[in-house]
């Protein structure tokens, strides 16, 4: 590696398509306090913090491969003793002669404290000076400068945290518009109507559902909500998107398949790196109208209402734990069968305020009413919820008149 490279006053790696470490300069290697030959073939996860993985491994390496580079992204290090060392990562993968790897600059930003407290320091033997004898007067004007440096600095810095914020809030709109216009419409035919609502809690959700009309007589629906909020979840979510619009196109589905699916993904996902590990809660029904049959699973998911034309109701209960939660678990189809029409409600925990309690009476007292009205009625009732702010969630939450 050139001298100028490796003594840079910042970090530089190299490394594969994959994130394993090719090529490591030292003044990387001193920050994190490793020896070079402990760090080049390792994976980069070796020196991320938990949180960092996973925005590396969903987020990083997948827009680096679309785009070829990335600037200025904020991630954490994590040096061999624990410590956590926060950087901007300049990458890029574009004019690489050899195996087409990935450089990346890191930059350290944990200067921000340092400048505040020499500024503190500066201003009390500042005031202490003001207060000092005559022959004091020429070391106050040393440091009233070295204050006024410093604070163009700290001003300098918190420049370019503005600049940061306003350009993660762009990606974060423009990761929310992605995620809203994934979701799927309403169906609405002779024999199936339908009426959705999907609500963030936050910039991004990790709530998502999937409809689908699989042939002329049967549809698949599936409603999903990924443990915590923010773009961890809004990752997963996604990831699990794309996983369950493609195992619902499959020959021969079943219920199950498409469960077992998603749920080996989550392990898969995960497995390297337990500490980021998250589950999620799933409905998934398999609607037959010429069968007069719904075949389901509920993996932890709250109970999904079934009420047909003569006020009967009955809960799809959770049978299964979440998935991702455990390994090897046996997911078993349940069935509802019914005689004549009814309406199916589906929703995620943050629609939970209004409580099964509640929402048995409610399916039932407005049985009348046609499914926009009903929607409309039941924002109206989550609007009046008195929830408290710092327990709010995402909501989302599926209507489906059976004709």
């Amino acid at each position: 590696m050139d001298e100028l490279l490796d003594r840079a006053p910042c970090g530089f790696l190299s490394m594969t398509e994959d994130g394993t470490i090719t090529l490591v300069n030292q003044t990387l290697v001193e920050l994190l306090d490793y020896k070079r030959e402990n760090l080049v073939g390792e994976h980069i996860n070796l020196i991320l913090t938990s949180p960092s993985c996973l925005f590396v491994q969903l987020y990083l390496l997948p827009l680096i491969a679309l785009e070829g580079h990335v600037e200025e992204l904020y991630i954490t290090l994590k040096s061999k003793n624990g410590g956590e060392i926060p950087i901007l990562i300049n990458a890029s993968k574009k004019n690489v002669s050899e195996n087409n790897n990935i450089k990346c600059i890191l930059i350290p930003i944990r200067q921000r404290n340092k400048y505040e407290n020499e500024l503190l320091i500066a201003k009390k033997e500042a005031e202490t000076a003001l207060k000092a004898k005559h022959d004091a007067i020429e070391e106050l004007q040393v440091t009233l400068e070295a204050l006024e440096s410093q604070t163009e600095e700290l001003l300098r810095l918190n420049e370019q945290n503005q600049q940061f914020k306003i350009e993660t809030k762009r990606e974060l709109e423009l990761a929310r518009k992605i995620q809203q216009t994934s979701l799927t419409m309403p169906i609405q035919n002779e024999d199936i109507e339908m009426e959705t609502f999907y609500k963030a809690s936050k910039e991004l959700s990790g709530d998502i559902y999937g409809i689908y009309q699989l042939d002329s007589t049967r549809y698949g629906v599936i409603l999903l909500d990924v443990m915590g909020h923010g773009i961890s979840s809004a990752l997963i979510t996604m990831s699990l998107h794309a996983l369950f619009h493609r195992l619902i196109r499959e020959q021969g589905l079943t219920v199950e398949k498409v469960m077992q699916g998603l749920d080996n993904h989550l392990h898969e996902l995960f497995q390297s790196n337990e500490d980021a590990r998250h589950y999620c809660t799933a409905i998934f029904l398999l609607i037959d109208t010429d069968k007069k049959q719904i075949d389901y699973i509920n993996a932890g998911h709250p109970s999904a209402l079934w009420q047909d034309a003569n006020g009967t109701q009955f809960e799809l209960h959770s049978t299964t734990p979440p998935l991702g939660l455990f390994k090897n678990v046996e997911f078993a189809t349940q069935t509802l069968l019914y005689q004549n029409n009814g309406r199916l409600l589906l929703y995620t925990d943050g629609v939970d305020p209004l409580g099964t309690e509640y929402l048995h009476p409610f399916l039932r007292e407005n049985a009348f009413l046609t499914l926009p009205e009903f929607k409309k009625k039941m924002l109206q009732t989550l609007s009046n919820c008195k929830i408290d702010n710092s327990k709010s969630d995402d909501q989302c939450f599926i209507i489906i008149d059976i004709k």
